[in-house]
């Protein structure tokens, strides 16, 4: 055995030992910070060459491993803005330079722009609504942008589409409505069922209509929407005035079997509401798109949901964010409007991202590629709202790795220790 192989040796062990005492430091100084994954030392044996009867001493190699996919306990707080992952995922957050990562560190507050940042000082980011949902990119970071929750003053958005999901009683007796533009102020005009709805016009009024189905046949119904202003004050209902019709009354008819709309029914069951510039009785209200296409009849009482989206002057209050990772403004007088969705990343193999100062995380090459989506979707995991993940790391496991590790480093250091007194009585042989 070679004195200096074995010194070597020694040293290679104690390096090994050190480097594992460095991720137990870490790991101890890091069991409280948000998100934090800890890290570990995996060893492996580097063996040299060896001639019979002699043999040479190899070493010890280390390789740094952090387990990112392994998942906190959710630590539940009083603030909206805190976030968690519950699954797989990562938000995307980008450093002051604009530069993107992922994280799981959710403690976000607002900054003096409102833009939602964490402890690390990076800002989360999202895909902001506009007149359509948004849709991610799957295979790159465009079209994110920072969360801003605030508004600048008061905020009035007109309705531009209302969603309604009903059911109309099969077994109602027919009616005759007599609901046509020439006669809306007949006060004996009869109908079925009634609803009325709330809708928004563009300085933030509020609109209502009123919308009448009848059973003029086996099967068929007629429907009706007037604006709710020109209503008799004393019935609350007809007669109505002659520019309260809204849209022409609309036929539709039901499939007997399965009891709904037939295919020429439904495309005359989305109705679109003129905007005022267009002759809309109304004023100052936008293109309206009512959606009735899920009506039904079938044999039970008349049941309606309604979904309009506006909403009326008002500031921002405060925000929920749902597991879907939709982020809701919600306005002092109640109403939520969507501002944005934030967006997901994941890889193929989260334990060879590259570990970044901040908490974050970045691709490297052995990570894959990243691919981006939506919470609760593809896999990813949901939002919570309120919670906050907690370091994976056990205090009392580090403890017992760097009593381990002391113990190594100090029998290790004895080889080099012996190895280095023995090589004295070798050179000083010939004395």
């Amino acid at each position: 055995m070679s004195l200096y192989g074995m010194m070597r040796t020694g040293s290679s062990g104690m390096n090994a030992q050190a480097s594992r005492l460095s991720t137990v430091a870490d790991n101890i100084a890091n069991a409280g910070t948000t998100g934090y994954k800890a890290a570990s030392t995996e060893f492996s044996s580097l063996l040299l060459p060896s001639v019979s009867g002699n043999y040479n001493s190899g070493a010890v190699q280390t390789d740094i491993r952090n387990g990112i996919s392994n998942q906190g306990a959710l630590q539940y707080t009083s603030s909206s803005t805190d976030l968690a992952i519950n699954g797989g995922g990562f938000f995307v957050v980008e450093d002051p330079s604009g530069v993107p990562y992922m994280t799981r560190a959710g403690s976000f507050v607002p900054n003096g722009d409102g833009e939602l940042v964490n402890a690390g000082g990076y800002k989360l980011l999202g895909y902001p609504y506009t007149a359509d949902e948004p849709t991610p990119v799957v295979n790159g970071y465009a079209g994110l942008e920072p969360v801003k929750i605030t508004s600048d003053g008061l905020t009035a958005n007109a309705s531009t589409l209302g969603q309604f999901f009903s059911n109309l009683d099969a077994s109602a007796e027919v009616v005759d409505p007599a609901l046509l533009p020439s006669d809306v102020s007949d006060e004996t005009t009869e109908y079925t069922h009634k609803t009325s709805i709330k809708a928004f016009d563009t300085l933030g009024n509020e609109v209502l209509y009123d919308v009448y189905f009848s059973k003029t046949d086996e099967n068929t119904w007629q429907m009706a929407i007037f604006n709710a202003a020109g209503r008799d004050e004393t019935t609350g209902s007809f007669p109505y005035g002659t520019d309260s019709l809204v849209v022409d009354p609309i036929d539709l008819e039901f499939d007997p079997v399965t009891g709904k709309l037939t295919d020429a029914s439904e495309a005359l069951a989305s109705v679109v509401l003129p905007a005022a510039a267009d002759g809309g009785v109304v004023p100052n209200m936008k293109e309206m798109t009512l959606d009735f296409t899920e009506l039904t009849q079938l044999s039970y009482d008349f049941t309606i949901r309604a979904t309009v989206n506006g909403n009326g002057p008002s500031e921002v209050d405060k925000i929920q964010i749902a597991e879907d990772g939709i982020v809701y403004a919600q306005y002092e007088n109640g109403d939520l409007l969507p501002m944005y969705r934030l967006a997901m990343a994941t890889v193929q193999s989260p334990d060879e991202l590259r570990v970044i100062s901040g908490n974050v995380y970045a691709q490297s090459n052995d990570s894959g590629v990243v691919i981006l989506g939506f919470p609760n979707s593809n896999g990813m995991g949901s939002v919570v709202s309120g919670a906050l993940e907690n370091s994976t790391v056990d205090i009392a496991e580090e403890l017992t790795r760097m009593i381990e590790s002391q113990r190594t480093y100090t029998a290790n250091s004895k080889v080099f220790q012996t190895g280095s007194d023995l090589m004295d009585v070798l050179v000083n042989l010939k004395r």
